[in-house]
C-alpha cells in the first residue's frame, strides 16, 4: 500500500549515500525511523535485521509471512523475528510492494541463473560477508547470514508458486521507512548485480536517511 511519510529529510539525525556494490551497516535505536531512498531507481537493497542486544535474534521471512498472510512486505508490515518478536513497523513506502522470498544474490546463484563466466562476479553475499568481517564488535559471522529482505526488488509469483525476476517498480526518489521496535543492527547490501532486471542492469546508489524518536 502507498504511503508517504511526513517526514522531511532536512530534519533527518543522520543521513549517508550507499555506493551500488558497497554495504551498510549501522544500530538504529528503538522509536527511530530510517528510510532507504532509491536515488536513481530502480535498485535493489538486500537487508538484514538482528537484535543489537541479542544477534542471535533476527529478521524472520517465515514468521513474518505467516502473521501477515502475505508475501511482499509494504505500509502496515510488521516485520518479526525469529522469536516472533516485532523487530521493524513500515510506516511509509512509496513503492507499493518488496520481496522477502528471492534471497541475496551469490556467486554460486549467479553461476546457476546466468552463466558459469559470472562466478566471479561480486554479489551481495560476498557484502554481508565483508561487513560483519569488518564489524567484528556487532558479534556476527558467516553463519548470521540468513533469510534478507529485497528492498526494492520487484520477485513477482506465478500462478504455479514460482518466483521471477521482473523489472523493478520503483523509481528515482521512492522509499520505505520503518520505525524500530527494538534496538537493531541493520545490515544492507547495495545490490552490484549487472544481470537481474530488478535494477534495470545498472546498479546505482541508495541513501539512508535515520529520525531521531518521536520525530
Amino acid at each position: 500500500m502507498i504511503k508517504e511519510s511526513h517526514l522531511a529529510a532536512d530534519t533527518a539525525s543522520y543521513r549517508k549515500v550507499v555506493p551500488a556494490g558497497d554495504y551498510w551497516m549501522h544500530i538504529v535505536k528503538k522509536g527511530e525511523t530510517f528510510r532507504i531512498l532509491d536515488l536513481e531507481g530502480n535498485q535493489a537493497a538486500d537487508t538484514l535485521f538482528f537484535n543489537a542486544d541479542d544477534p542471535h535474534e533476527r529478521y524472520s521471512a517465515c514468521d513474518t509471512i505467516r502473521e501477515q498472510g502475505n508475501v511482499f512486505l509494504t505500509s502496515g508490515t510488521v516485520l518479526l523475528s525469529d522469536f516472533c518478536r516485532p523487530m521493524l513497523t513500515v510506516t511509509a513506502d512509496t513503492v507499493g510492494r518488496h520481496d522477502t522470498l528471492g534471497g541475496a544474490c551469490a556467486t554460486e546463484s549467479n553461476t546457476v541463473r546466468y552463466a558459469l563466466e559470472k562466478f566471479a562476479m561480486h554479489a551481495c553475499r560476498d557484502s554481508f560477508l565483508l561487513a560483519v568481517a569488518e564489524n567484528e564488535h556487532y558479534g556476527l559471522d558467516k553463519r548470521d547470514i540468513a533469510h534478507n529482505i529485497n528492498f526494492f526488488m520487484n520477485v513477482p509469483v506465478t500462478a504455479e508458486g514460482g518466483l521471477t525476476f521482473a523489472d523493478g517498480l520503483s523509481a528515482p526518489g521512492k522509499y520505505v521507512e520503518m520505525r524500530a521496535e527494538m534496538d537493531v543492527i541493520v545490515l544492507i547490501s547495495n545490490c552490484p548485480q549487472l544481470n537481474n532486471p530488478c535494477n534495470a542492469y545498472n546498479p546505482t546508489p541508495v541513501e539512508v536517511l535515520i529520525w531521531d524518536a518521536g520525530a
